[in-house]
């Protein structure tokens, strides 16, 4: 049975492996140059991977219908092997847009990055990193004595975002969390919820003696001086879900687990 369109991508582990083969003997797959609607098995760190890549083209990004051969899978539906073709024709269509992270070294390096869960900002050493946080250009926190901080979209704020205690965003609530990772001064901030159209500009502060590297989803840039952070539109991309576990929900019902 050839699904019409659809291009097969897994990760290198055993089980998405396994789970390749067992599609390729009941599905013929298009290449992935001519296909229309990927799909991606593994777990989300290698849907993050597959949706980096397709921001890395010139081509237009196509939906990608993910399915489970990881271990949390929140980006991922159900492992299931039949009825392929049918699942994607009546999934519901999720679209996210990324963060543009560029970041400017100690040395004057710049870089641009995206990222679609997350870009955040670590100590490197011993010492606490100080930031200075400045939203659309103005100055919001003049020091921030921590491990890091976070900008996280609605789709990653269920990811590292609420491992550091911040907010879970609806998704289509057109906002960004601001969140602290262990903050030591000022000790009661907690962060902030910011319109998505908010430029956030993270300066850091005695960069030479409290090095910070910056972090967009897997992509680590070491010995940051100033990261600038927005949500970059023009480059959404589409994830395909079944309909019973389609991505928004999830992300809303997370706010009931215990």
């Amino acid at each position: 049975m050839r699904p019409q369109g659809i291009g097969l991508l897994s990760s290198h582990t055993e089980v998405a492996r396994a789970a390749d083969a067992l599609l390729r003997k009941r599905y013929i797959f298009a290449p992935r140059g001519e296909a229309q609607t990927l799909v991606a098995l593994g777990g989300d760190g290698f849907m993050l991977q597959t949706l980096h890549a397709m921001l890395g083209h010139t081509k237009p990004p196509c939906p990608v219908f993910g399915m489970n051969r990881g271990t949390v899978g929140f980006l991922m539906n159900e492992w299931r092997l039949d009825r392929l073709a049918e699942r994607i024709e009546a999934a519901k269509a999720i679209r996210v847009a990324p963060l543009e992270m560029r970041a400017t070294t100690v040395g004057g390096e710049q870089s641009v990055h995206a990222a679609i869960n997350e870009v955040s900002l670590l100590r490197e050493t011993r010492q606490t990193a100080k930031i200075e946080i400045s939203v659309d250009g103005r100055v919001a926190l003049p020091e921030l004595a921590c491990d890091g901080v976070l900008v996280a979209t609605p789709a990653g704020s269920t990811a590292y975002n609420l491992s550091a205690r911040g907010p879970i965003l609806p998704l289509q609530a057109r906002m960004l969390a601001l969140t602290p990772i262990s903050p030591f001064r000022p000790r009661r901030w907690s962060g902030a919820i910011l319109p998505d159209d908010t430029a956030v500009c993270l300066r850091i502060l005695e960069a030479d003696n409290r090095p910070v590297s910056a972090v967009a989803d897997q992509i680590e840039v070491r010995d940051v001086a100033k990261v600038e952070v927005r949500l970059d539109r023009e480059r959404s991309l589409t994830l395909l879900f079944d309909r019973e576990h389609a991505l928004d929900e999830r992300i809303a019902m997370e706010q009931f687990a215990t």
